[in-house]
């Protein structure tokens, strides 16, 4: 049976030594029982929607994604596969019925998450993201820096500008182009296509970027919400279902 999205904060405080937050309960979806040291620092890239779906449809994607990971793990999505419901599940450990985020709705969440687990033990945390997104927003009230950007190539620009500051124990960077074309242009039009290069092109770009400024015991993560599945009466893009479309998703890892 695939683990789920539940399984990504486990695997990345079991990586980093920390201790989980109060609703992680589930197992780690990748064994780094190998490590011989704990991981000091993290990346956490979010790609919105870039579900197995454009990984199937698109091969060559798939296979650049690969050229900069050192681990892959398939998994799938929290049901329903809604950005906010998702994404305080990864960032939780918890169900949807746990972090009480049932549909799509973005409150300031005031349960336990990785983020808190991360402040006591010490670290130091930075949440880049798209102004308003639920990123942006269901992390709020914590001790950590957060900085809202206009759109996805702002954000990876502030990205680089924490790498190469190197203040930071954990930044979290989070794009929505592909979401967002999905829903107005289609699933897979040419707009959606050049959203899916984008992501892939700045996951190489933050891998390359992490790997000068962190020369060691790091991880960069590729760690979208959810998929998507072509709407029957508009032809357009769409997700919230319970489906392989919407609910099939692959992580990625480079762990140096």
């Amino acid at each position: 049976m695939k683990h789920s999205l539940r399984s990504f904060t486990p695997t990345l405080c079991r990586a980093m030594g920390v201790p989980l937050p109060k609703l992680a309960k589930v197992d780690p979806y990748l064994d780094l029982s190998n490590l011989k040291t704990n991981i000091t620092k993290a990346l956490l890239f979010c790609p919105d929607a870039f579900g197995n779906h454009a990984l199937k449809k698109l091969p060559e994607l798939h296979q650049s994604i690969k050229e900069s990971s050192t681990h892959e793990v398939e998994l799938l999505s929290i049901f329903p596969p809604i950005t906010p419901v998702c994404f305080a599940s990864l960032f939780t450990g918890a169900t949807p019925e746990e972090h009480g985020i049932l549909h799509y709705e973005k409150p300031v969440l005031k349960c336990d998450t990785l983020f808190d687990a991360l402040i006591r033990a010490g670290k130091k945390v930075a949440i880049v993201a798209v102004k308003n997104s639920s990123i942006d927003i269901l992390f709020r009230e914590r001790n950590l820096d957060y900085f809202s950007m206009d759109y996805d190539p702002l954000v990876s620009v502030k990205a680089l500008e924490l790498l190469s500051q190197n203040k930071h124990d954990v930044i979290v960077v989070y794009h929505q182009e592909y979401d967002d074309l999905l829903h107005d242009s289609g699933l897979f039009s040419e707009l959606a296509v050049k959203a899916l290069e984008h992501h892939v092109a700045s996951w190489k770009l933050l891998v390359r970027e992490a790997s000068k400024a962190w020369k060691q015991n790091f991880l960069v993560s590729f760690t979208p919400d959810h998929g998507g599945h072509i709407d029957s009466k508009n032809g357009f893009g769409d997700h919230g279902e319970d489906s392989p479309e919407d609910m099939e998703l692959r992580h990625f890892f480079y762990i140096k």
